[in-house]
């Protein structure tokens, strides 16, 4: 019978020391903490989920309040599959509406409805609060400035992937 070799236990099996590894490690604790919470808050005040939120904020920064299907699923980093289901919930809520692309019979517009338009309004008062208490108030004016800059900075196209 063949000996496996022996394990070094000296040596952890993840580097978790490393810096990388913990500064990955936060980022994805703070995000996940943060939607949680800001997810509970908008579903306990105005009955309405986060996915919900993003989608509708997203459409209001758009041009005319709609976005392509498919830039809707790039934008909340969803499948399509996903996006399309999120959509129809949307849509069934009265929140958004769809529409057809005149200049690509392929290609389907989401667009934000007026109901849509007033409850994000009531979202927004929400959300605001929120990172009032959770952002503004635990970070200074210029940690907040330096926190975006590093956010874009890593949230850009990396060289080795532009392309």
């Amino acid at each position: 019978m063949p000996t496996m070799p022996a394990m070094n236990v000296d040596r952890p099996a993840c580097p978790s020391g490393d810096e990388k590894v913990r500064l990955f490690g936060l980022l994805l604790e703070t995000n996940a903490r943060m939607a949680r919470t800001l997810s509970s808050e908008l579903e306990e005040s105005c009955d309405m989920p986060l996915a919900w939120f993003e989608v509708l904020l997203r459409l209001r920064r758009a041009p005319q309040s709609r976005l392509k299907m498919n830039e809707v699923a790039e934008a909340i980093v969803h499948s399509s599959g996903g996006t399309t289901r999120l959509i129809d919930r949307l849509e069934e809520a009265g929140l958004v509406a769809r529409q057809n692309c005149p200049s690509d019979r392929r290609a389907v517009y989401v667009a934000m409805t007026p109901q849509g338009d007033e409850r994000l309004d009531e979202a927004l008062d929400v959300h605001l609060s929120y990172l009032e208490g959770n952002l503004a108030a635990r970070l200074s004016p210029s940690e907040r400035t330096t926190l975006a800059r590093l956010l874009g900075k890593l949230n850009a196209p990396s060289p080795s992937s532009a392309g």
